[in-house]
């Protein structure tokens, strides 16, 4: 018969303490006097990565209004509540440093604030004719690039269990900010390997706190849809800024910049509002879930 190697003493000891934080996380409700202290807001994107925009706003200048605005929302209404923003600017902040920083902070949650977009498709159509030599007539053709401006809803994210690399245009976007860091391989050095020791801690990092996380993103999800949003649902996904959480994490997509009735929508101060208290009311039905 053959013999399967043990893991290494690191791998072991990785193993044995994130599976008693699982335990312990998961078995939080009992925890004798357990409090929500600090949530992390994330806005998505900015500085020089910050290319999607609508007709004439940008997904990380919308994405910092809200993120501002639901802060201040969670401090004048969640009492002994505090909140720490990845950026309060438009600048630049590596993905791993944004959960890092929730990480360092010891926060109780983790809340990413981005805006949807569809990918650009290209269709072939006939702009004129013209005759061969011969005088058949046969069609010009041209290529006309465009993005659906029909689609809306919301959705939110949650940590998933796939590659970083994987073809999804969801992760293709939201991941796309790695590659604009500088030694971005070693940055997130591990979570494409093919090392089973790596996929075994990835795993067990992601899985800790997989059902807080999904148990937070349905309750945004619900606010949503009692305010009459379409509801794309609750998905996991393979998104860096989320793969290294020490907490409850979600990235929530407020709606499609993409279409010009939502891009108004979020721009507006009546949008704004709804966005954000539906937030404020998923935090407190998650914090009434979870606190003694």
């Amino acid at each position: 018969m053959k013999n399967i190697p043990l893991m290494n003493l690191k791998t072991l000891l990785y193993t044995i303490i994130l599976s008693t934080s699982f335990f312990l996380i998961e078995n939080q409700s009992f925890a004798q006097g357990y409090k929500i202290k600090t949530i992390v807001i994330d806005a998505g994107h900015g500085g020089k990565d910050g290319s999607t925009r609508g007709l004439y706003s940008t997904e990380k200048d919308v994405a910092l209004k809200t993120a501002l605005r639901l802060g201040k929302l969670i401090e004048e209404n969640l009492t002994g509540v505090k909140v720490i923003y990845t950026r309060t600017e438009d600048v630049f902040i590596p993905l791993y440093e944004r959960i890092a920083l929730a990480n360092t902070m010891k926060a109780d949650l983790f809340i990413s604030i981005h805006c949807n977009d569809m990918p650009v498709v290209s269709t072939r159509y006939i702009d004129g004719y013209t005759k061969t030599k011969k005088g058949k007539r046969v069609p010009i053709y041209k290529t006309r690039y465009a993005k659906s401006t029909s689609t809306r809803g919301t959705e939110t994210f949650v940590s998933g269990t796939g590659r970083l690399s994987e073809q999804d245009d969801v992760i293709k976007r939201e991941n796309a900010a790695m590659f604009l860091e500088d030694n971005y391989k070693e940055n997130y050095e591990g979570f494409n390997s093919d090392d089973p020791e790596s996929a075994i801690i990835l795993s067990l990092m992601k899985n800790t706190f997989r059902t807080q996380s999904l148990k937070l993103a349905k309750f945004v999800q619900d606010e949503y849809v009692n305010v009459g949003r379409i509801n794309r649902g609750v998905q996991e996904k393979s998104l860096a800024v989320l793969a290294r959480a020490g907490m409850p994490a979600i990235l929530t997509e407020i709606g499609f910049i993409s279409n010009p009735d939502e891009e108004n929508y979020m721009n507006s101060e009546a949008g704004q509002i709804e966005i954000t208290n539906c937030l404020l009311k998923a935090i407190k039905a998650y914090q009434q879930s979870v606190e003694i």
